[in-house]
């Protein structure tokens, strides 16, 4: 048995524009944009690029590789596929660190600095930790060195299936496939395709749990009833920064259908995929019902931030009614004392009395004014929502 190659990769939602940019990037270490030129040429010198080609398969793509024997291929959708062909059996875990380190330590931040401008990508956005499925093609393995491998490295098995090019053993974090007729093309498509298809999913799952820590930390708050006047700022905020999250996540689960159509149509126009398809196609449809539901859910999820957001500036505006109230009050006092000037005959002179007298005065309105402007902030407003009815039948 030989270990061929190890691959790994991700998914950033990108365009044919931005494949642009990183080609020049690559080649030359520039960008239009107003980045640091000097970083961008250590970035580029770090990535150690050997060969560097532009091609096209259904979706344009670059493709470089580097001294150590690490191959690139970074497609415009955004797709990115590495891929190691200097490894062994012996040193198999070291090859795989290897990989690792350059897709972490060296090609991921030079991509993150060039688009580091604009709107932030879903995996910042997010917060998404890449989970690596580590795919090892092998040659001429059978299938209990396979499950060999398997054993060592992954806990489970998750499946296996056979076909006439290769057959696969599939752990959680490892991918085991076997290359019977030496048509490495075809399981690379098999590759792309999986890390782009698992690279979605874990995206959508990342969204659906934002979905649920915001609606939580939201509920939270409204099961309170009531709020102290002085923490309705600090929650409307936390609420408004909701808000700017969900419409950045929004608009980018908005795309996510047009890269997914796009991969199933070339797939399934390819005769190297059909046996792909007789396994996986039905993922298409699957990941494109459960984006469906993520669209729904968040559609849901930015209507209750928004409610909340109207709610919390209905009590703002109970405040700062009251606080006008408060300075009424304070206005009446001093007009008050101008009355009682004006109508009696102990008025005070511009004299050191009168400069006290008055002075005074400043002090009690200062006073009264403080006083009602503690009461306003200490005061429990009480938070009025609709509540849902859990006793429909």
């Amino acid at each position: 048995m030989k270990i061929e190659r190890i691959y790994i990769g991700g998914w950033f939602q990108r365009t044919m524009l931005q494949l642009t940019e990183v080609y020049d990037f690559l080649r030359i270490g520039k960008s239009e944009l107003a980045l640091d030129n000097k970083k961008l040429q250590n970035l580029r010198k770090n990535l150690d690029i050997g060969n560097i080609d532009y091609g096209s398969n259904g979706l344009e793509y670059i493709l470089f590789t580097t001294s150590t024997n690490i191959t690139v291929k970074i497609f415009e959708d955004g797709l990115i596929v590495l891929d190691n062909s200097n490894v062994s059996e012996n040193t198999l875990l070291s090859d795989i660190n290897v990989l690792t380190d350059y897709y972490e330590n060296k090609l991921s931040p030079a991509i993150s600095y060039l688009f580091s401008l604009g709107a932030p990508v879903p995996k910042e956005l997010a917060n998404i930790k890449t989970v690596y499925p580590y795919l090892i093609v092998l040659d001429n393995a059978s299938k209990d060195q396979m499950n060999g491998l398997l054993s060592k490295l992954d806990r489970q098995k998750y499946f296996d299936f056979d076909n006439k090019d290769y057959d696969v053993i599939r752990g959680d974090m490892y991918y085991f496939i076997n290359n019977k007729n030496k048509n490495i093309e075809e399981i690379e498509i098999y590759i792309q395709e999986q890390i782009f298809m698992r690279e979605f999913k874990g995206q959508l799952h990342r969204y659906l749990n934002l979905h649920r820590i915001i609606w939580e930390k939201i509920d939270n708050v409204k099961e309170r009833k009531k709020v102290k006047g002085s923490e309705i700022i600090k929650f409307r905020s936390k609420v408004e920064a909701y808000q700017k999250t969900i419409n950045l996540i929004e608009s980018r689960i908005n795309q996510m259908d047009t890269y997914l159509s796009t991969r199933e149509k070339i797939t399934r126009s390819s005769d190297e995929t059909k046996e792909f398809l007789g396994m996986f196609g039905y993922r298409y449809e699957t990941l494109r019902n459960t984006l469906s539901y993520v669209k729904h859910l968040w559609s849901m999820t930015k209507n209750y931030v928004n409610s909340a957001m109207k709610l919390f500036d209905d009590l703002s505006n109970d405040i700062t009614s009251k606080s006008i109230s408060s300075l009424t009050i304070v206005t009446s006092m001093g007009v008050g004392a101008s009355l009682l000037d004006l109508f009696t005959e102990s008025a005070p002179s511009f004299s050191a009395f009168g400069f006290i007298y008055f002075f005074i005065l400043a002090v009690i309105g200062y006073t009264v004014n403080k006083i009602m402007n503690t009461i306003s902030q200490n005061r429990n407003y009480e938070i009025s929502d609709i509540e849902y009815d859990t006793n429909i039948k």
